[in-house]
């Protein structure tokens, strides 16, 4: 079982249950929490979990990931500089077989990292929190520890079946999710839109109702000086519009750079000569869509004659994020049915209007008029309400305001940490 260590601060041999902390006025009792995630590299998910360590770390609980893929030069920051520690078993394994398999080797690499983390590790664990695959559930029952699953959103909805064979693949796979997920001691979702997801996909689980924890910002880690807008960015864009995403077709980017097209087209020619778009988003060049989406995209962009009006990033840094959230004129967010969506909340905190499809969990973060705007996912509609906001510039900043305020209240690392808190209290009581 090879593997390697990022030990963090709390890694090694973790302390006994004695140790307490106080939360609030209450004392709890500390636990020994252990994150079970298949790559910690730079995702929406990934940034969940990392803030999730985070909390409970905060919290007085002892914390260590464990995960099938960490590279140093790909991953938040937090899981490099030992703040929280990584232990890393399975890479060698395959994520795929002559492009064939994703999922199999998928769910056969989480397995084998659950069966280190059970068997081989040395260590144990009171509470052990898991996402995005289940099947590794049945493992971790056997160390004893209550099991904590986070449903993103489910698996065998993320895939198209269009072939008899992909049909017959999937089949053993997706009931093998559901049947595992149904062994998790308590299930979390991110929105309410992902639960009702949850209940209707699942129908042998009607007995479990998934509690709704809404992934927070950790407002210190925006609130830190930017160095600026990266140097690869046009010093007359006055209008930026910046689409933050990972290089996916499920992501429908296409959408951001043919809305920037129209918007062009109706900009007058001073306006037009200073309008930008920004398409940043998570790459990793092992996978293949990824590199393929990127070339497609940039092909687009020639096609529609706006490629020297847009700037591709590709696994930007965390300064360099704020940076662009500190300069652009709107976020644009694309994707249509997401199942929560960290994004618009980094840009409502940063004061910045976010114009996002009328569906999934943006319905229940942006206030359509308000922090941003909902709309159909055309081209036509998102580039209508870059238009206003570009010659509506005192509206758009009124806007971030508001949005600012909306996910202070309701979105805050404080809120999102004292309920994943109580959770983890309840399971060990």
């Amino acid at each position: 079982f090879p593997n390697k260590t990022h030990p963090g601060d709390n890694a090694g041999h973790l302390p006994d249950l004695n140790t307490v902390t106080v939360c609030g006025s209450k004392k709890t009792k500390m636990v020994r929490v252990a994150f079970i995630h298949p790559d910690l590299g730079i995702g929406g998910a990934e940034r969940l979990i990392v803030d999730a360590g985070l909390a409970l770390k905060g919290e007085g609980h002892n914390v260590h990931m464990f995960t099938a893929h960490h590279d140093t030069d790909h991953c938040f920051v937090e899981t490099r500089d030992g703040t929280l520690g990584v232990t890393c078993a399975g890479d060698w394994l395959p994520r795929h077989c002559c492009n064939l398999g994703y999922a199999f080797w998928a769910y056969l690499r989480m397995v084998y990292v659950a069966m280190y983390l059970v068997f081989f590790s040395g260590e144990q664990f009171d509470v052990i929190i898991c996402d995005q695959v289940s099947a590794c559930i049945p493992a971790l029952r056997c160390s004893g520890a209550k099991i904590l699953f986070y449903c993103h959103f489910p698996d065998q909805l993320l895939t198209q079946r269009k072939s008899f064979l992909k049909r017959v693949y999937r089949w053993p796979i997706d009931r093998l999710e559901e049947k595992t997920t149904g062994m998790a001691d308590a299930v979390l979702v991110n929105s309410n839109f992902t639960a009702d997801v949850f209940l209707s996909t699942f129908k042998s689980l009607e007995h479990i109702r998934p509690t709704v924890l809404h992934p927070s910002l950790n407002f210190v880690a925006f609130d830190r000086p930017s160095s600026g807008i990266p140097d690869v960015i046009p010093p007359q864009a006055k209008h930026m519009f910046l689409s933050i995403n990972r290089y996916e077709r499920k992501k429908n980017l296409p959408l951001a750079i043919e809305a920037f097209a129209i918007l062009l087209e109706k900009l007058g020619s001073s306006e037009r000569s200073r309008a930008h778009l920004v398409v940043a988003g998570g790459y990793d060049e092992r996978v293949i869509e990824n590199r393929e989406h990127y070339m497609e995209l940039r092909t687009l962009a020639e096609n529609l004659e706006v490629a020297d009006r847009i700037t591709f990033l590709r696994s930007f840094t965390d300064d360099q994020k704020i940076g662009l959230l500190d300069h652009c004129t709107a976020l644009l967010y694309t994707p249509s049915n997401e199942h929560f969506g960290i994004c618009p909340l980094e840009g409502m905190y940063m004061r910045r209007p976010v114009i996002a499809v009328n569906s999934g969990g943006p319905l229940e973060t942006v206030l359509s008029g308000k922090t941003g705007f909902l709309c159909e996912p055309t081209p036509a509609a998102f580039a209508d309400k870059m238009l206003y906001l570009t010659c509506n510039p005192r509206v758009a900043e009124e806007m971030g305001q508001t949005g600012r305020d909306h996910v202070v209240q309701n979105f805050s690392f404080e809120a999102f940490t004292r309920k994943l808190n109580s959770t983890v209290a309840e399971l060990v009581a």
